[in-house]
């Protein structure tokens, strides 16, 4: 049985966008025809259509079971989330395909994301097509959680520059020689964003590895903002970081054109496309 939709998300272990319209309790099969689908009593199954369905690259999970493959997964989702979740939901893949070797193939994290582009461009067209396009202009392999690439849009819909993703610091090592890296960084500023989520409290090690980490940079004059979920709850609070990171790079000769309120992902998009 080949599972599509949050089903498939699931037995991939890649994090379900909270503001889907399916309901994940369901299991959801996946074919490319009406008379091919596939409904089954016994668990109770959702099916749907998915026409590109020949050119997936599905993924067995066990002898009976396969999963519609992450890329695919993605676009048939396109119509059942916002843009936002889109685009962090794409995140989550590249770093789900990057951690295992038989989906990478070899491929870097950046190779990744160009077949990731390439194979949603060549996709005939379906519902929702356009919205990917746009997302992945926004979307970036080596990003860790959900939360970071929510703070990661937060400071694009402001007019940061964009950020690099999980940045190795050159000639910076923990005391084991293992490399320091950072979750969003401006390299040319030595400015960077680190978020904490709650085990960043509540584990010892994590804190005192945290503390030492940050302690180290500083004195290699790097500036390093914390951000939390309290910086995600509304748009006042992202704005807020937002500003706080802005006047930091300014201070440091970053040029750029910060705005006082959010604009729209699809907005920015429409904006970088005027310049070209």
């Amino acid at each position: 049985m080949l599972f599509g939709m949050t089903t498939s998300l699931i037995l991939q272990s890649v994090p379900l966008p909270k503001d889907c319209d399916i309901d994940p309790a369901e299991l959801h099969t996946v074919s490319d025809s009406h008379r091919t689908r596939i409904r089954a009593i016994v668990p109770p199954t959702t099916p749907h259509i998915w026409k590109p369905l020949s050119d997936a690259h599905n993924v067995r999970i066990n002898k009976h079971v396969y999963a519609l493959d992450l890329i695919h997964t993605w676009a048939q989702l396109a119509t059942h989330i916002s843009l936002e979740s889109l685009v962090i939901l794409g995140d989550a893949i590249l770093t789900a395909i990057a951690r295992k070797p038989g989906l990478a193939n070899g491929r870097t994290a950046d190779g990744i994301y160009q077949d990731f582009v390439r194979q949603v461009t060549e996709l005939p067209k379906f519902n929702a097509k356009s919205k990917c396009m746009i997302a992945l202009a926004f979307i970036t392999p080596r990003v860790d959680s959900p939360m970071e690439s929510k703070t990661r849009i937060a400071t694009t819909k402001y007019g940061l520059p964009p950020a690099v993703t999980n940045y190795t610091v050159p000639g910076a090592t923990f005391s084991n020689g293992a490399p320091i890296t950072l979750d969003l960084a401006w390299p040319e500023f030595r400015v960077a964003i680190e978020y904490d989520g709650d085990h960043h409290r509540t584990d010892k090690n994590q804190w005192r590895r945290d503390n030492d980490k940050r302690e180290l940079l500083r004195h290699h004059h790097w500036i390093i903002i914390i951000a939390t979920a309290a910086n995600m709850a509304d748009e006042p609070s992202q704005a807020e970081l937002a500003y706080r990171v802005g006047r930091q790079l300014a201070l440091r000769g970053a040029v750029f054109d910060f705005t006082l309120t959010a604009t729209p992902l699809d907005e920015l998009a429409r904006r970088r496309r005027r310049r070209i």
